[in-house]
């Protein structure tokens, strides 16, 4: 018998793609169409109504504040991208590993998960000045401030995933004398897989918020300290460049987790 005769048809590789990029071009383009509008509205109404660029510039004196500031722009924006990425990071492995824990002893859970829930409750942003009174105006205070914003989400979601696995699957396992790791390894975590991502998702628009938040408490560079210059100075149109590299920097890093979201759970595109 021959196994390549024999094998399912597979779809040309070029097609698939050409089916994915036409799938994603259809997801965008109301978004896209919307987004023009709104910009084309917003520049119409700043060139028609005179409003002072102090208060509300337009587009293209935004755009153009990009242009010429860009390399200020880009020093800060690396700083915020450093602490986001670092503390995205460190949030997703203590978050997944605090999960697991929790799951493999359940006396522990009983005795933090209410604690987590309850930490909850404490504003971050009142926790700021006492990272920066504890750490100074370096990176790290920067960082624990991401972890703290993003790790709840993930911590949660893992958690809960953990604990609403199919029970047939873990009886399958069981009855073929597989270990809780070989379980936890072969059936709980891949489960958890996509309640994982969403919390991922979640904690992923949180991070850039938290750096920020950071910046404004007390840094010596990052768009939070762009933005607060700026805005101190008065010159409305640098804080709507540095809310535009913020928006940008957001959508690409959800979609980065997206693409790892397809890649590590291809079974949800089918």
């Amino acid at each position: 018998m021959n196994p390549v005769r024999n094998s399912p048809p597979r779809r040309p590789f070029g097609r698939a793609s050409a089916g994915a990029i036409s799938n994603g071009m259809k997801r965008i383009l109301p978004s896209s169409l919307l987004l023009v509008g709104f910009l084309s509205l917003w520049e119409m109404y700043c060139r028609v109504s005179g409003i002072s660029k102090t208060i509300l510039p337009a587009p293209s004196d935004i755009f153009a504040a990009l242009i010429t500031y860009r390399d200020i722009l880009l020093v800060h924006t690396i700083q915020t991208l450093e602490e986001t990425l670092i503390g995205l990071l460190l949030a997703t492995a203590l978050g997944v590993g605090v999960a697991i824990l929790l799951f493999l002893f359940p006396r522990v859970r009983a005795a933090v998960y209410p604690l987590l829930v309850f930490s909850q409750t404490i504003p971050i942003i009142a926790l700021a000045p006492l990272l920066l009174i504890w750490f100074g105006f370096d990176l790290l205070p920067k960082v624990i401030v991401v972890v703290l914003y993003c790790f709840f989400p993930i911590a949660i979601a893992v958690t809960d995933a953990l604990h609403a696995v199919d029970q047939n699957s873990v009886d399958l396992l069981k009855s073929m004398r597989a270990s809780n790791w070989q379980i936890l390894y072969f059936v709980r975590l891949p489960s958890a897989l996509p309640a994982f991502f969403s919390g991922l998702l979640s904690s992923t628009t949180y991070a850039i918020t938290g750096a920020i938040v950071g910046e404004y408490v007390g840094a010596y560079k990052g768009l939070g300290v762009f933005m607060q210059t700026s805005a101190n100075s008065h010159i409305t149109v640098l804080v709507f460049a540095a809310l535009a590299v913020i928006a940008l920097l957001s959508m690409l890093l959800l979609g980065l987790v997206a693409v790892l979201e397809r890649m590590f759970t291809p079974w949800r595109n089918v």
